[in-house]
């Protein structure tokens, strides 16, 4: 598990290996994500935009930006938290993510970047 705060936002990042969606004969890898926002500001956020930075341990890298997550822009009031799922595809083992959201203060309608902890998504064949 991976965390980081920013602006009062917690970050919290879970994987899981997904082999069911894998096929390591052709290369491709499934990995799911958990992600947790908790907002400990004083006041209401919304997540505007994501910027992700995906990484094969081949050596290439994909960017995927866009509006909000998992198709919403969600709204996290103070002290209140969001949580959603999503997944990744890697050709190789082992990778990692990180990034960033733009929020948005919704009572001053103010803009602001949050990070995203980087993460590693690994098989657990390649953990011993």
């Amino acid at each position: 598990m991976a965390s980081k705060v920013t602006e009062g936002v917690i970050v919290t990042v879970e994987t899981f290996y997904q082999p069911d969606y894998s096929n390591p004969v052709n290369g491709e890898f499934m990995f799911a994500y958990r992600i947790t926002l908790q907002n400990n500001n004083p006041f209401p956020v919304r997540l505007l935009r994501r910027h992700w930075y995906i990484f094969d341990s081949n050596g290439t890298q994909r960017e995927v930006e866009g509006e909000g997550v998992v198709g919403v822009q969600p709204q996290i009031n103070s002290g209140e938290q969001y949580q959603y799922v999503s997944g990744c595809n890697l050709r190789t083992e082992m990778g990692k993510m990180y990034g960033t959201y733009i929020m948005e203060n919704t009572s001053l309608k103010k803009q602001f970047e949050v990070k995203i902890p980087v993460f590693d998504m690994i098989v657990p064949f390649k953990m011993n």
